[in-house]
């Protein structure tokens, strides 16, 4: 309550990643909050995407069938305000290069 650029930072960072990941061509649901999930369908692709994405350094998790239906599988990503543009910029730049080598877009 007594630092609110942090609440504004937190949703300046969602907006932009969200923005940017459509942008590519990547399908973000309908999430309003600043947790963003990478529509992927099919388990086997969202648990490629995450295992592309850590094989460059970056973690995000796949939710797959039991967790949601079997053609809603997903890579779930999350905002924070600690994060920077460049920071931004370099996941971004890292889910285009994974999302393209593994035909997502």
């Amino acid at each position: 309550m007594d630092e609110p650029e942090h609440h504004a930072r937190l949703w300046e960072n969602t907006e932009y990643f969200r923005t940017e990941m459509q942008n590519l061509g990547f399908d973000t649901g309908v999430s309003t909050t600043p947790i963003i999930p990478v529509m992927c369908g099919e388990s086997k692709t969202a648990k490629l995407l995450s295992q592309t994405m850590l094989e460059n350094g970056v973690m995000a998790g796949a939710i797959v069938f039991p967790m949601v239906a079997r053609d809603k599988a997903r890579v779930r990503t999350q905002m924070s305000a600690g994060l920077s543009r460049d920071d931004l910029d370099e996941v971004l730049r890292i889910f285009e290069h994974a999302g393209k080598k593994i035909g997502l877009i």
